[in-house]
C-alpha cells in the first residue's frame, strides 16, 4: 500500500483516469472522439462522438452520464471536441507521424521458426 504520510485517511492507492482518444479515418474525412472515464482500472463512463452522448457502465457511471448529458453547454463543447482538437492536432502531427511511416522490408521482418 501507499505510505501512510501520502494519504493518511486511506490505506490504499486510488486511481482516476480520463483518457481522450482521437480516431482519424482516411485522413480527417471521418473523425471520432472517445473520452473514457476510469476508476481503479474499471471504465465507468464513456463519451463516443459516434453515439453523441455519455454512457454509464456502472451505477456511478450512469449517474455521472446523466449529469453530464443534462448540461447543454458541456455537451456542445464535448461534441465539438473532435473537430476542435482531434482534426486540428491531426493536421499538426500527420506530417511527422502518419506520412513518415516506414513500411517493413524483408530485412525488418521477424524470423519465422
Amino acid at each position: 500500500g501507499a505510505p501512510s504520510d501520502l494519504c493518511p485517511g486511506h490505506s490504499g492507492v486510488f486511481q482516476e483516469v480520463h483518457k481522450a482518444e482521437c480516431h482519424c479515418i482516411n485522413g480527417t474525412e471521418k473523425v471520432r472522439f472517445v473520452q473514457r472515464h476510469i476508476y481503479n482500472r474499471e471504465q465507468y463512463a464513456i463519451f463516443d462522438s459516434d453515439v453523441g452522448h455519455f454512457v454509464g457502465y456502472t451505477p456511478w457511471g450512469e449517474k455521472c452520464a446523466r449529469h453530464w448529458n443534462s448540461d447543454p453547454k458541456w455537451m456542445e463543447y464535448i461534441r465539438g471536441f473532435g473537430d476542435s482538437c482531434c482534426r486540428q492536432n491531426y493536421m499538426i502531427y500527420a506530417p511527422f507521424s502518419v506520412e513518415r511511416r516506414v513500411h517493413p522490408s524483408p530485412s525488418q521482418s521477424l524470423p519465422v521458426h
